[in-house]
């Protein structure tokens, strides 16, 4: 069964809002079993509800809209639809009764604009909203369903889970859409499909498979639609068991692993310690392992060595090498790693030296070049990247980039 989602608001268009609210009732219908076929944000406009409402029922059997709900002049969703569904606006006692308790307690004056809140087509079913002053509202139409929910988010996301899903799960016989995800880490998307091209070709037609990289990691997402789930999801868990055959190194995890939950789990299970020292990716390598509860158990210190006189004071870095082969060099990587892992006393130490841009860059060493190094008990290696051309892409990619490098080391000498 299909379903569309449809956002409004003239704030969703011009960028002053992040449209979440398709994102969580997504969510809310795979997980039932309904696939969504379209996602679609459009204005405060009369015309455009009504066109894209009739287009959206013409291929869906429901249809979410959420936003325009409110007291105001600019939020006409509710009387569109009214009329959309030839119908009359109508009071609704209980809605009042709330809108007006509601507003007491907040100290908000009753006045005619909320009252209008509690007006509703009379062809609807009210879906109260517990949480806000604008109600939901269920419509059936030659056996399709249209669902109106408030815009703000808290009370859309109720409205979903505590009225949406259970009327529709009563109201269509849904089968299952079963996802499941698995993290892969050092292979590129086509190295990656060229790998594991043989294992792909031979997937069950009712499972397709799809490639979405990330910076440092490509996922890999089994789905199957509308079918019995139990059965599907042995299929899945077999599919993925021969996958992990074939490139064992390059598997991080399910669903939403990352690299740094498994450096995490590798360095608290050995008992390991890590140090990072940092220069264009600015902290965040060590921003992403203190995120996680326990990182104490292993993280000693990280170092934001941005200037010259940083790397040199702090990190032990030779003032010779840096004149020789600048900051940005396999050389200077090295150094920073190793200076660090000895002023921290850690069993593993990982370095990034860089130009972030947007400035900075040459013929030789362009925006984006990275030079990123590792130092552990078994020595040094260093690696060169390339990560792009936009600062805040380089300094994700280069942080990934030196996950994956750590991961790679730590496993190779389990």
């Amino acid at each position: 069964m299909n379903a569309s989602i449809i956002t409004i608001g003239d704030e969703i268009l011009i960028g002053q809002i992040v449209d979440t609210n398709s994102v969580s009732i997504a969510r809310h219908l795979n997980d039932a079993g309904i696939v969504v076929r379209e996602k679609v944000s459009i204005g405060d406009d009369r015309s455009a509800i009504v066109e894209t409402l009739r287009r959206s029922l013409a291929a869906s059997q429901v249809v979410i809209l959420t936003g325009g709900l409110g007291p105001t002049k600019d939020d006409i969703t509710k009387k569109t639809l009214a009329e959309m569904f030839g119908s009359r606006l109508v009071n609704d006692p209980v809605v009042a009764a709330h809108v007006e308790r509601m507003l007491t307690e907040r100290g908000i004056a009753f006045n005619e604009l909320n009252r209008s809140q509690a007006l509703v087509p009379a062809c609807c079913t009210v879906l109260f909203n517990a949480h806000g002053t604008a109600p939901g509202m269920w419509f059936e139409d030659e056996g399709r369903v249209v669902v109106s929910l408030p815009g703000v988010p808290f009370e859309m996301e109720h409205l979903m889970q505590d009225e949406v899903m259970p009327r529709l799960k009563a109201r269509f016989a849904l089968k299952q859409i079963v996802h499941r995800t698995l993290i892969t880490s050092g292979l590129a998307e086509s190295m990656l499909a060229e790998r594991i091209e043989t294992w792909e070709t031979a997937l069950p037609p009712y499972l397709k498979l799809a490639y979405l990289p990330n910076p440092g990691a490509v996922r890999l997402r089994l789905s199957a639609y509308e079918v019995e789930g139990e059965s599907v999801s042995q299929e899945i868990e077999r599919q993925f068991a021969a996958l992990r055959t074939l490139i064992p190194e390059h598997i991080v995890g399910f669903e939403t692993a990352t690299l740094q939950e498994l450096v995490h789990n590798l360095l608290t299970e050995r008992s390991q310690t890590l140090a990072t020292a940092e220069s264009c990716t600015g902290g965040t390598i060590a921003a992403r392992f203190t995120a996680m509860p326990g990182a104490s158990a292993y993280f000693r210190c990280g170092v934001v060595s941005y200037s010259n006189e940083a790397k040199i004071d702090l990190l032990g870095v030779d003032p010779a090498t840096l004149e020789r082969f600048g900051a940005v060099s396999e050389q200077v990587a090295r150094q920073m790693a190793e200076g660090v892992r000895r002023a921290a006393g850690s069993d593993y130490a990982v370095a990034t030296t860089g130009i972030a841009g947007p400035a900075g860059g040459s013929a030789e060493k362009p925006v984006g070049t990275v030079w990123i190094a590792v130092a552990g008990p078994r020595g040094t290696v260093a690696v060169l990247k390339q990560c792009g051309t936009d600062r805040g892409q380089i300094i994700d990619r280069a942080s990934s980039q030196a996950i994956a490098l750590l991961r790679e080391q730590l496993s190779q000498h389990s």
